[in-house]
């Protein structure tokens, strides 16, 4: 009988008072066919096929307080990298199997007082089980109708309280002013004051439309999250209406649960990460984004939030650059996820965005920046294209101020002190 030799390999950054490479070694025998005692059936040869297999170990700083509480104590504590690999026998094409080996008990060691899963490659056999997004970039750019700059979007503030009717009144001059892409926030789902289905009606009639006389159909993503019989039921009423997008918030309804809602149909899956944050602020717990895409890419989600240069939570600049480029590395032979770009922005990040990133494969999302524009929520739209346009064509946020009304209005509303200033002088 022939027994694959392919693997999986996982990377952590860890903290531990042991030596790294006892450390290691825990944590490859808790995570495959190991335990705190030898067992009946647990032969040399089970162990050379099924264990874990320590790969790199690569030491960085000691340092004499632990990062985590509850584990061994000790006087120093040794950081630095393990990389870790399985055999894709233990697991075959089961995510949550998959997710489990990745990410499993090996947090509550009390080897190590910190861990946080960085990435992990898969041989292409393993790839090739999963289909990955049906959309992606390229399949959202035929969607919308929108090529050689990024998709320009929104989202309908107040989250809640607003009526289906005052959220069509909302979405109607943003549809007009010739935005790409409008969602619900994260926490309007399907609520008395405004009922799922009632909410894709009103929304749909103007999108359907506009459609009807221009050709130009804006994506809108209506938020199905809920219990799966809920989700799939109502991604099947947007199909229905004529939509081309659901929303799902992924850590809220589950690995499996958005998988199966990716293989339903043919709408884009746009996937809301919030909550994330519990899973990645500390630098000694939990996951870092390129694994953690790569867990949603397999799983199907087509658009994926990266957060945004300048943003307004916790994630620095270099973060957010990463995590756009790694949306759009290779994963087999999957599409790219399409990063979502959001989090407090406005046109004047898209000049640093583009200058870090030099891609204009993105969803740029802009609520408060849009919204809340002075000249009103269409003028906001207009103001994301001109700045867009701009840091595309090498421009800069002076220039583009003074050259275009919308955008400067902007800058005045959102800007920093220092932009205010200059474009007052008209400096370049």
């Amino acid at each position: 009988m022939t027994h694959t030799t392919e693997r999986l390999q996982a990377t952590y950054r860890v903290e531990t008072p042991l030596s790294l490479e006892q450390a290691a070694a825990t944590l490859a025998g808790e995570q495959s066919s190991g335990t705190f005692v030898a067992v009946p059936g647990e032969s040399e040869e089970l162990k050379r096929r099924f264990a874990a297999r320590v790969e790199h170990v690569t030491p960085h700083e000691t340092v004499e307080s632990p990062s985590l509480p509850g584990g061994v104590a000790g006087e120093r504590f040794q950081r630095g990298e393990i990389t870790v690999s399985w055999s894709t026998e233990n697991f075959g094409s089961n995510l949550p199997t998959i997710v489990s080996t990745l990410e499993g008990n090996l947090f509550e060691l009390k080897a190590f007082t910190g861990l946080k899963l960085l990435d992990f490659e898969a041989p292409a056999s393993l790839l090739e089980a999963f289909t990955g997004p049906r959309r992606g970039v390229e399949g959202c750019r035929a969607l919308t109708g929108v090529h050689d700059r990024p998709m320009i979007g929104t989202i309908i503030k107040p989250s809640v309280g607003l009526s289906p009717d005052e959220t069509a009144e909302l979405v109607s001059p943003l549809i007009a002013a010739g935005i790409d892409f409008v969602k619900d926030d994260e926490l309007m789902a399907d609520p008395p004051h405004s009922p799922f289905n009632e909410r894709v009606d009103a929304v749909m009639r103007l999108v359907n439309d506009h459609a009807e006389r221009t050709g130009k159909r804006v994506m809108v993503a209506f938020n199905v999250s809920g219990d799966l019989d809920v989700m799939l039921r109502h991604y099947d009423k947007i199909a229905a209406a004529g939509g081309t997008c659901a929303m799902v918030s992924l850590n809220s309804v589950g690995l499996t649960a958005v998988k199966r809602l990716c293989e339903h149909g043919e709408l884009a899956i746009h996937g809301h990460r919030n909550g994330w944050g519990m899973l990645t602020r500390h630098p000694y717990l939990g996951v870092e984004f390129p694994a953690y895409q790569k867990l949603w890419r397999l799983a199907g989600v087509d658009q994926l939030h990266v957060n945004g240069i300048a943003n307004k939570f916790w994630e620095p600049d270099d973060s957010v650059v990463r995590s756009i480029a790694s949306c759009l590395e290779p994963l087999g032979a999957t599409r790219p996820v399409l990063p979502v770009v959001s989090s407090g922005q406005w046109g004047g990040q898209a000049f640093e965005t583009y200058r870090r990133t030099k891609t204009v494969d993105l969803l740029y999302m802009a609520g408060g920046g849009v919204m809340a524009h002075p000249g009103g929520p269409a003028a906001g739209v207009v103001a994301l294209q001109q700045a867009w346009a701009a840091a595309a064509d090498g421009g800069t946020l002076i220039e583009t101020a003074a050259a275009n009304a919308e955008f400067r209005q902007s800058v005045e509303r959102f800007g920093d002190e220092e932009s205010k200033r200059l474009v007052a002088g008209g400096t370049r």
